[in-house]
């Protein structure tokens, strides 16, 4: 080999080792985001997630939990991209200066409502009476603890105290950490289930026998917002549009959404 073939292969792989040092110590993309979304969201966030990235709008990194939970975890500072919570939990993250300034967006709202196991009888909760009575009936019934923070466990708890049913129906009250109610009911292990709407359609062996009747009928309404603090701004706005937009709205609606 020459003289000039020789410096030109070793020119070509010091070259080569320089790409491949600097591929593998690179920062993470602007378009790689974080998100922070209620668990009421997840079966409709993967599923949107999955359409945005295959748009090439970039990789989404999934954060579910209870949303009083997601939202204390911002607010002492913990990164992300977009937060997607019950709104007056983006408000107030807002005003601690948490979200940017003009960045929030609804999503969608459901709807408190309560699952039975699927063909099972369909007891009457068309009235506040007939809840009550129905209540009252079941041999049990579940819902997220409110001592942990969910937001249809904690609604649920002042429903039942409303209708003077707290002790009554103590005994016979499974409680669960998020949003497992659902699932209990599917496997029998409880006859009443209360959770978000989203959280029981997309739950096999569940079906939602419909939302809390009269003045006790409850919203949970879905915003998200851009992180203050985001390395990908731009990447966050995309998602955001993209989940609120013509494209998410069939699939907000088939997981029990009424998009925004």
């Amino acid at each position: 080999m020459s003289t000039t073939m020789r410096h030109a292969a070793l020119y070509v792989a010091a070259a080569f080792v320089s790409l491949s040092l600097w591929a593998g110590s690179k920062p993470a993309r602007a378009d790689e985001i974080k998100v922070m979304a209620s668990v009421a969201l997840k079966s409709t966030l993967d599923d949107l997630a999955t359409k945005f990235e295959g748009t090439g709008g970039g990789k989404v990194t999934m954060v579910y939990g209870l949303a009083a939970q997601l939202k204390q975890r911002i607010s002492d500072g913990e990164a992300d991209d977009v937060a997607i919570l019950i709104r007056p939990m983006m408000e107030d993250l807002l005003r601690q200066g948490k979200l940017a300034d003009g960045s929030l967006v609804n999503v969608g709202g459901t709807p408190i409502a309560i699952a039975i196991r699927a063909g099972a009888p369909k007891p009457d909760i068309g009235t506040v009476d007939a809840l009550k009575h129905t209540l009252i009936a079941a041999k049990s019934i579940s819902y997220a603890d409110p001592a942990k923070g969910g937001a249809s466990g904690v609604y649920f708890a002042k429903v039942v105290e409303q209708l003077g049913l707290t002790d009554e129906l103590k005994a016979k009250t499974i409680l669960v950490p998020g949003a497992q109610a659902p699932e209990l009911v599917a496997k029998g292990e409880a006859e009443l289930g209360v959770a978000q709407g989203s959280e029981i359609i997309p739950i096999a062996g569940a079906e939602m026998l419909g939302p809390l009747p009269g003045n006790y009928g409850s919203v949970t309404l879905f915003t998200a917002g851009v992180a203050a603090t985001s390395k990908g701004p731009d990447a966050a706005k995309a998602f955001i549009k993209f989940i609120t937009g013509p494209d998410a709205a069939p699939v907000l609606k088939a997981k029990g959404f009424n998009p925004g």
